[in-house]
């Protein structure tokens, strides 16, 4: 994709930027007319609204594209101002079918964009849940900006638990609905190792990978610095998820495949496994756009819900019950592991 301005690419959440700013022109292309009744200022809107989709979309070789045209244009109708476009192009998006794509109006993009260190972020939790296995949870965090002081607090608990003889890891993911992928990464830099942990493909199959470097996605080596390395790295890691882990948790999801010594409990995740992209129009509403698939280490590109080894209903976390069977089962495993036998 290619943009004349300083840049802020989103990829792998609804809503936090990423990269570079991706500002994209309309194309010239006719739109059916509804009558006559739309204004011209209107009308331009809604067709630079559907030219960004069709341009970018990834699936846009599966959309009827003079079809979800029309119906956009029926849907808007006589709308005089950009702002009664708004429904259509957020049906648009919803023909599209990825399941991942938004439209946000000018107020919350302007919010979205602006998300700080002073967001209600909650914190990440590190502890030892059993004797020798470490655990970290990892809660969303909306924004790079807001993942400061996470990424901070997650790898003092890592150091701790390293200090204190973790020979395992349990990283919990099933209360992470999203937000950006490169905090949590960062947070788990030094269990998952260095080296290539994934990829987004786009739809022509164009990659870009995902490095870990000194235990900080490398990109972010200059905000975050390296991480403390462990005392005995590679240790053998339990990933939890549940069927609210999507989007950015996926990715994390799947920067654990492929890797030695790892394995995965609890249950399919959400189902959107892919990237978004930040599109933004006239009167400064946004698209966020689904552009790419994430795939791991081994080149596997998922679509859908991410399956784990070893399925265990979420709902089995009823500490009132007979506490959180999904847990124990990881901590079981872990403790069988040569890393952790005694």
């Amino acid at each position: 994709m290619q943009a004349t301005r300083k840049q802020t690419v989103v990829w792998c959440r609804l809503m936090a930027v990423t990269a570079a700013l991706v500002v994209t022109a309309g194309c010239t292309a006719e739109a059916p007319s509804p009558g006559g009744a739309m204004s011209p200022k209107a009308r331009n809107y809604l067709t630079k609204a559907l030219d960004i989709m069709e341009r970018n979309s990834l699936l846009s070789a599966e959309v009827d594209w003079p079809v979800v045209r029309r119906e956009a244009f029926d849907q808007a109708g006589t709308a005089q101002t950009p702002a009664q476009t708004y429904g259509a192009v957020r049906q648009a998006l919803r023909d599209l079918e990825d399941q991942h794509s938004q439209f946000m109006d000018p107020d919350r993009t302007r919010k979205t964009l602006s998300a700080s260190a002073e967001e209600d972020v909650v914190p990440p939790e590190g502890r030892m849940p059993a004797d020798d296995i470490g655990y970290l949870a990892l809660p969303p965090v909306p924004s790079d900006e807001a993942a400061d002081d996470y990424v901070r607090q997650a790898r003092a608990a890592v150091s701790r638990n390293d200090r204190q003889g973790a020979c395992g890891w349990v990283i919990d993911l099933r209360s992470n609905w999203g937000g950006t992928m490169w905090g949590p990464l960062a947070a788990v830099g030094p269990i998952l190792g260095d080296g290539n942990t994934g990829a987004f493909v786009e739809a022509d199959g164009e990659k870009t990978v995902w490095t870990v470097k000194n235990g900080t996605p490398r990109q972010y080596l200059d905000d975050w610095g390296p991480a403390e390395p462990l005392s005995h790295p590679m240790p053998p890691v339990a990933v939890l998820t549940s069927r609210t882990t999507r989007s950015a948790a996926e990715a994390v999801t799947i920067a654990f495949r492929g890797r030695p010594d790892t394995r995965s409990f609890g249950e399919p995740t959400s189902g959107a496994p892919t990237a978004n992209v930040y599109h933004r129009l006239s009167d400064g509403a946004a698209i966020f756009l689904t552009q790419a698939r994430k795939a791991d280490r081994t080149g596997h590109v998922y679509n859908g819900p991410i399956f784990p080894d070893r399925e265990i209903h979420d709902h089995a976390r009823d500490l009132s019950s007979h506490g959180d069977q999904v847990l124990m089962a990881a901590t079981r495993w872990l403790s069988s592991r040569p890393d952790c036998r005694r």
